[in-house]
């Protein structure tokens, strides 16, 4: 594993690099690399068995530079655009998670030919009538100082969950982990704080286009995206079969509570 600050068209994009094989790009979400911890969690480490993972770290998070000219779904897809540039991948499989899982949906619906195969997990970025995106801003303000009780159980199957401890003790962490917070954070409200919150009406519309294979995860008791959105994604990406893979009793972050599963179902997919 190694860490690595590129220059991607004047911008600082930081990123972890590991495993070897063909490139897979994997975009984070909250409860994730970047976004809470600093290292590769035994999820990441799963998909480096067999490919040269790039995780990058998304604008303005965890050594990331911010956007200069705006924050739109537009603006952010296209630094992934001047990023994959700069690394030279001219086609990879995408791998995301929440918001990662979002945008990585924009991206493969703009430019199909650089994506060999998508995977999203426990995805935002879909407008489903009714099933409203939960509000991760305000379950982010910690009871009594310290308390992220209803964080943990957003983000996880439940607040007591072992990983959902790990991620978000009801203590202060190192500065280095509240500033990461804070990052992830400001990056959700740059990009899903105002209504659209934490989709792109028109994404749904242009889910045809990303025709490569694709794979669609969600955790069972997932309490941020609800899991009609991957029903949604399931229906509209024309590789996925129609079919999202559901992992039982698992949280919004289904790939830290159960990398086993999620990786067995990423591997047989990245494998075929």
């Amino acid at each position: 594993m190694s860490t690595r600050v590129i220059d991607a068209h004047g911008r600082k994009v930081a990123l972890i690099e590991a495993g070897s094989g063909e490139p897979l790009v994997y975009l984070h979400g909250f409860a994730d690399l970047h976004g809470a911890m600093g290292e590769l969690q035994p999820f990441h480490e799963g998909l480096a068995k067999n490919r040269r993972v790039y995780a990058l770290a998304m604008p303005g998070v965890n050594g990331s530079g911010d956007l200069a000219e705006g924050w739109s779904p537009e603006d952010v897809t296209f630094s992934l655009l001047q990023t994959f540039d700069a690394l030279g991948l001219q086609q990879f499989d995408l791998v995301g998670h929440c918001t990662g899982g979002w945008f990585a949906a924009e991206f493969a619906v703009r430019h199909p030919e650089r994506v060999r195969k998508l995977a999203l997990i426990g995805a935002a970025g879909l407008f489903v009538s009714g099933e409203l995106i939960g509000d991760v801003f305000m379950n982010a303000q910690p009871e009594r100082g310290v308390d992220y009780k209803t964080l943990r159980r957003m983000l996880f199957s439940s607040s007591d969950h072992p990983v959902a401890q790990q991620y978000y003790p009801d203590i202060r962490g190192d500065m280095d982990v509240e500033v990461r917070r804070y990052e992830m954070l400001r990056f959700g409200s740059f990009t899903g704080f105002k209504p659209p919150y934490f989709y792109n009406r028109s994404l749904i519309d242009r889910l045809y286009r990303a025709s490569m294979p694709a794979c669609v995860i969600a955790g069972e008791k997932d309490g941020m995206v609800p899991l009609a959105h991957a029903h949604a994604y399931a229906r509209g990406l024309p590789g996925s079969g129609g079919k999202a893979h559901v992992i039982a009793g698992a949280g919004h972050a289904a790939h830290l509570e159960e990398p086993g599963k999620v990786g067995e179902i990423l591997a047989d997919f990245l494998q075929r």
